[in-house]
């Protein structure tokens, strides 16, 4: 059975991932931890679920989901898991992190694992798959598990809107589609995770999200056959 445990960090209220499973092995997903005291957070639920940690994983290379990557990266001697095609935007972040945001910068230029979209990520007995979904960064990636029936959105698709594409590397089309195509089909009850803001589902997402009209159906509308 998976076990899942949000915590929200940084100034931009971002969603980060703590999941394990039966086995006592875990993957951490987006640590935006930007203080040491959401660091220490994070390592305390780690603690407290009893699973050790042995990947982490990005939906995608926006500054909100990865500083704490690299000392979390150390501490649990693990590897880094992203989508290549988003490592153009580890290198553009810092400036307008100091000079726009005030922000102490964010890690740039680390080493990681290169995932791509049908690719299998696994940890214990879970094994997710890597849907990807370009559109908000170009390497933009969701992870999904049939069997357990959870998605993990990052900043593709959230309750009620989908992700912004007015920002550098956006791509509006391309997020539309990969929604469209890729997500909304996928079973009504599977539970979706998003970067910011409450979990949902692909049901409600389907009848409910007024950025995803005109697909917008009644459930009994839905074939999932």
């Amino acid at each position: 059975m998976l076990k899942i445990k949000r915590l929200t960090f940084n100034a931009f209220a971002e969603n980060t991932y703590f999941v394990w499973d039966d086995s006592g092995q875990g993957v951490i997903i987006d640590p935006g931890c930007q203080k040491q005291e959401e660091v220490a957070a994070l390592r305390r639920v780690i603690e407290q679920s009893g699973a050790r940690p042995v990947k982490i994983l990005l939906t995608h290379g926006h500054f909100d989901h990865i500083f704490g990557v690299e000392e979390l990266a150390k501490a649990y001697g693990i590897k880094i898991y992203l989508n290549p095609a988003d490592k153009p935007l580890l290198q553009n972040w810092n400036r307008e992190l100091t000079d726009y945001y005030h922000l102490a910068s964010a890690p740039e230029g680390f080493d990681f694992e290169s995932i791509a979209d049908g690719d299998k990520v696994s940890f214990g007995d879970t094994v997710f798959e890597v849907i990807g979904t370009p559109g908000h960064t170009p390497g933009g990636v969701c992870y999904y598990s049939k069997e357990q029936k959870v998605l993990f959105t990052g900043d593709t698709l959230f309750a009620g809107t989908i992700g912004r594409t007015d920002t550098d590397y956006g791509d509006y089309d391309k997020l539309i589609v990969g929604i469209m195509e890729k997500l909304m089909w996928l079973d009504s009850d599977t539970a979706v995770y998003p970067g910011h803001g409450p979990s949902s589902s692909i049901a409600a997402e389907r009848t409910t999200n007024p950025f995803l009209q005109p697909f917008n159906e009644k459930e009994g509308d839905i074939d999932n056959a």
